[in-house]
């Protein structure tokens, strides 16, 4: 992206926040803005997964929006300005980079990491491990913040020496939930179903596969698989309020069968 459609995009947004500009982009905060930000960048994530290209070019854009709008506003309170936005990654990535801009040595994709995490920590200034822990933003989805912490928490070699271990540990929290739910404490439930979600999400770690991209890809199969039943209901001439779970468990096992992912 050249200079001049950056500047054109920061200027349009500037317009708009002017007093002749657009009330509503006026009325807007950093604090207003956060859950746009979020739906633009999970809107970007579906038109990845979609691989549509015209999409992902459109909501790349609409992030961008969200970015340039918090400097404008940045910028009109005195905080900070885009260039310090632009100059802080561009210095960022210099920084964390010594194996290309200096003298570090790094052949593997695990060495650059590792570089990664010390330089980023004495940035910081996290002088203990713990710190690096709570440094994990906590506004992050569940499942994403669990993992990340996790893969810190491993860093230094705390975590299970093998796959079956993880295993017997969500058995283990299976059996304590059982034994809540059984007991009807909800506040015991709460916590061991917490725990339980814990180790699911270390053994997703340990497989390599992110939960939250896994969680998100069965739930999709979920609604197929869903509409699916409810269409061959249809077809049968019966309402869902009406069929058995037997009936539905029928349809859904045929949904399987037809690969409805």
């Amino acid at each position: 992206m050249s200079e001049v459609k950056l500047d054109r995009l920061i200027d349009i947004m500037k317009t708009l926040r002017s007093e002749n500009g657009c009330p509503w982009d006026r009325e807007q905060t950093y604090e207003s803005l956060k859950r746009y930000f979020i739906e633009e960048t999970y809107e970007y994530l579906e038109a990845v997964d979609l691989k549509d290209k015209k999409k992902m070019v459109e909501e790349l854009g609409d992030v961008l929006l969200q970015v340039v709008f918090h400097g404008v506003i940045a910028e009109e309170n005195g905080d900070f300005t885009m260039d310090d936005v632009i100059n802080g990654i561009c210095d960022k990535l210099i920084h964390r980079h010594p194996h290309v801009f200096g003298n570090v040595k790094a052949d593997t994709s695990d060495q650059v990491l590792v570089n990664w995490e010390e330089i980023k920590k004495k940035e910081k200034g996290l002088v203990s491990q713990a710190s690096v822990l709570e440094d994990v933003p906590k506004n992050l989805p569940a499942l994403m913040r669990s993992y990340k912490v996790q893969q810190k928490a491993a860093q230094v070699g705390f975590d299970w020496d093998k796959t079956s271990d993880v295993f017997a540990k969500i058995r283990e929290e299976i059996d304590e939930l059982e034994k809540e739910v059984v007991n009807s404490n909800k506040a015991g439930i709460e916590e061991e179903m917490g725990d339980l979600f814990f180790s699911v999400v270390n053994l997703s770690r340990f497989c390599k596969v992110h939960p939250e991209l896994s969680l998100t890809q069965s739930t999709n199969k979920f609604i197929k698989r869903f509409e699916y039943i409810e269409k061959k209901a249809a077809e049968l001439g019966k309402d869902l309020n009406d069929m058995t779970l037997s009936e539905m468990d029928e349809l859904w096992n045929e949904a399987k069968m037809n690969k409805c992912e």
